[in-house]
């Protein structure tokens, strides 16, 4: 795995913790020589876990719609950084360029990034690795409410199964180095 995108708020979120997953994240990367694909902002937890491969000596590509980059909330330090016309075309570019997929703690967007991600896995149109770095248990309502859907017969249950949930940044890399993707869903 040479590259995993990162799914993440833009701001530091209630609780401490969330800046400290996101830093170790960070540094569970650079020592591992994976390159960091996310947002290419440098405040709340886009800029922590950037920051963090950057201090640790990897390598970090933000991946900007130029709206956003005119606010001037682009990170400025990164090893790279791509600037596109919009946030489609932000989300193509990632999952182009990643080998895997994370959601740290985040707010609607970050959730709209990774579901695409993982509805792409139901279809066949990826078979990288992704999953939720459950930072102090961020995601757990999140887990319980896919539970619920494939108990429900709204997902087949392949696909919950199919998602990595961890709470410590090694062992979800780890997990994402033996991952076997589902099958294609069918109906």
């Amino acid at each position: 795995m040479n590259k995993v995108a990162v799914y993440c708020g833009s701001s530091d979120g209630a609780s401490d913790a969330y800046k400290a997953g996101a830093r170790a994240l960070g540094r569970e990367l650079a020592e591992r020589g994976v390159a960091l694909v996310y947002g290419g902002a440098c405040v709340g937890i886009m800029g922590a876990v950037a920051d963090a491969v950057l201090e640790a000596g990897g390598q970090a590509i933000g991946i900007m719609p130029a709206f956003l980059q005119n606010r001037e909330i682009a990170h400025r330090g990164l090893s790279e950084l791509v600037v596109v016309e919009t946030m489609h075309e932000r989300k193509a570019k990632m999952a182009e360029q990643a080998d895997g997929f994370i959601a740290l703690p985040g707010g609607p967007g970050t959730l709209e990034e990774f579901f695409e991600i993982f509805t792409w896995a139901q279809l066949g149109l990826h078979r990288k690795p992704f999953g939720l770095l459950n930072v102090n248990g961020y995601y757990d309502p999140l887990v319980e409410l896919l539970r619920h859907m494939a108990k429900e017969r709204f997902m087949q249950e392949q696909y919950l199964s199919a998602m990595i949930v961890e709470e410590d940044p090694a062992r979800l890399l780890d997990r994402f180095s033996a991952y076997t993707p589902p099958a294609v869903k069918t109906y």
